[in-house]
């Protein structure tokens, strides 16, 4: 039960990132994006990550923190692309 609990802690905010990530590739600047929140909430998931491995605990929630990493990666590109638009004005 503790994995299902954690695995829907996960997804409540995995849904989050595809979401805003659309959201700031249609938005086309980098305005309102706090850079810090995203390398923190990214160091997050990594030690999140990094947790399973050391303490030999790797479930299927792996799966879900790797596909919250992914959705994180892609709003740090985004933000960078975003950067480069800013620039360009």
């Amino acid at each position: 039960m503790a994995q299902v609990l954690e695995a829907l802690m996960l997804l409540s905010f995995g849904l989050s990132w595809p979401i805003n990530a659309l959201n700031a590739w249609k938005a086309r600047t980098a305005r309102g994006t706090s850079p810090a929140f995203l390398a923190l909430i990214t160091f997050g998931y990594v030690a999140g990550i990094a947790s399973k491995f050391v303490g030999h605990n790797i479930t299927w929630v792996l799966g879900v923190y790797l596909f919250n990493l992914v959705a994180l990666i892609a709003n740090d590109l985004i933000y960078l692309r975003n950067l480069r638009l800013d620039a360009r004005v």
